[in-house]
């Protein structure tokens, strides 16, 4: 793949090698991802959201519970009296934003033999949790905008009440469903940058110096 030359038996040979990569790796990264691995990485971003979201709307967290798939954000009002207390529960359903992340690995995978840096997929899977933390981020965002202004704990602005809907529904209808395809694209672009080098200055051969000292004349 790095090759622009490439023959066309070579590139055949890329293409089916990508594939069995893809397919057996999809394979191998779903079955732990759908029974095991989801609800844990899911409660990691929630924590994680939640938290930075609790910072952004003055609120606090009262509780972040996982039931299967579904994982429960309790936050309420910062700063107030025990009778202003209104908790607002919040509902994160997991697969609603990871249900791609078999597919983005294992398209990660096929990339892996012809691809040589390892920090390029350190990057992809930065952009990955990035993806996943801004859907839990701008939902509760964007839940929380509605819910405090309902009971008069805040008064946003129309920008801001339509900022939150358009992040949302922008992430939820585009990033996250072209997800894989994000990933795909930034490895495909990527996957020549560690030979691109810069060109160092050649070194130019010191010469010698034709000024030369002469001996000094021994005394008879």
């Amino acid at each position: 793949m790095n090759n622009q030359n490439i023959s066309k038996p070579q590139l055949k040979s890329n293409i089916i090698k990508a594939t069995i990569i893809f397919v057996v790796s999809f394979i191998v990264f779903l079955i732990p991802w759908l029974f095991f691995v989801n609800s844990y990485y899911g409660m990691v971003i929630a924590k994680i959201a939640s938290y930075c979201i609790s910072i952004v709307k003055d609120v606090e967290i009262t509780e972040i519970v996982r039931n299967k798939d579904i994982i429960t954000v309790g936050l309420i009002p910062a700063n107030t009296g025990l009778s202003q207390v209104i908790q607002t529960i919040i509902e994160i359903p997991t697969s609603n934003y990871s249900f791609n992340v078999p597919l983005s690995l294992a398209i990660m995978s096929a990339f892996y033999p012809f691809i040589k840096s390892k920090w390029i997929y350190l990057e992809a899977l930065a952009i990955l949790v990035f993806v996943h933390f801004l859907f839990v981020f701008s939902l509760e965002g964007q839940k929380l905008t509605l819910i405090l202004a309902i009971h008069g704990y805040e008064d946003p602005s129309r920008v801001t009440q339509i900022f939150w809907e358009f992040l949302w529904g922008f992430v939820d209808n585009m990033v996250v469903r072209f997800e894989p395809f994000l990933i795909g694209a930034y490895l495909f672009f990527m996957r020549n940058r560690e030979t691109v080098k810069k060109v160092e200055p050649e070194k130019v051969p010191k010469q010698k110096s034709v000024y030369t000292k002469k001996k000094p004349k021994r005394k008879r």
